[in-house]
């Protein structure tokens, strides 16, 4: 039977099958969707001072202990090593391959960091009539590597990666204060405006994701926000032995609606 694409369990359970190896952007509309990195051990407290650093980009949503791979927190059952659509596998600073599984490359030292997503604000924007025009059109999100620098931890360094939405001029500000509000989703935009300033020669190249449909209608303005694809720039840079990662836009989707998302460093009393 077809998969339910507004369920997440069905999304992962889909994606842990072998039959969902794409994009996951639209899909399980409202849930907490999450960049996800990989890596040994003695890299993990290095990276995450990166992620403290540069929390617009990468903003902590969950770290499992070493050699775990099930999220309590955000889906119970869950299974980081078949659970999202496609991976990237990078040794020593090089692409190597993208599966759909990695079982076979998990060890005992991997720690896994959950970082948020602006897939989880998509949901709220098309709630509000801002129209999402990747999602129209079935298309991943463009994203573009810019000359913005990230704020170096140790061996992880490199530029700020964003990703953009055309959004109209007459919903920019409604657009502000929604994303504003989902800090665990990278917040409002880093930058609106022409795409030249921030080092993005062709908008029509992204560096990751789907090439937008251009030109962009009329009446609108370029958005870009930070992206969890920046730490995939770092870890060219940082070259360890090995790391895995999200292949751009097939992300982890929890079971956690993703408004409810910076409750989570909350403690409940009831």
């Amino acid at each position: 039977c077809a998969m339910d694409p507004t369920s997440s369990a069905a999304l992962r359970q889909a994606c842990r099958s072998g039959t969902h190896t794409g994009h996951t952007s639209g899909f399980a509309p409202g849930h907490l969707q999450c960049n996800v990195v990989v890596l040994p051990k003695e890299y993990a407290d290095e990276f995450l001072l990166f992620c403290v650093r540069n929390p617009k980009p990468c903003p902590v949503i969950d770290v499992l202990d070493a050699g775990k791979w099930e999220s309590h927190r955000l889906a119970p059952g869950s299974d980081i090593r078949t659970d999202l659509p496609r991976y990237r596998v990078f040794r020593e600073g090089k692409l190597v391959d993208e599966p759909t599984d990695i079982t076979s490359l998990w060890q005992s030292d991997f720690v896994t960091f959950f970082l948020g997503c602006s897939f989880s604000f998509e949901h709220a924007l098309a709630s509000a009539g801002i129209p999402i025009g990747h999602n129209k059109d079935g298309r991943n999100v463009p994203m573009y590597t810019t000359n913005i620098e990230t704020r170096a931890a140790g061996r992880f360094s490199g530029p700020l990666v964003v990703s953009m939405r055309s959004i109209p001029f007459t919903k920019l500000s409604e657009t502000l204060e929604i994303t504003r509000g989902m800090i665990k989703a990278h917040g409002a935009p880093v930058y609106t405006g022409e795409a030249a300033a921030i080092g993005i020669p062709d908008l029509a190249n992204p560096s990751y994701g789907d090439p937008p449909v251009l030109p962009a209608p009329e009446g609108t303005v370029s958005c870009f926000w930070a992206c969890g694809v920046t730490p995939q720039e770092a870890i060219l840079r940082a070259k360890p032995p090995i790391a895995i990662t999200h292949a751009p836009g097939c992300m982890f989707v929890a079971d956690i609606e993703a408004e409810s998302a910076d409750k989570l460093d909350g403690y409940s009393l009831a």
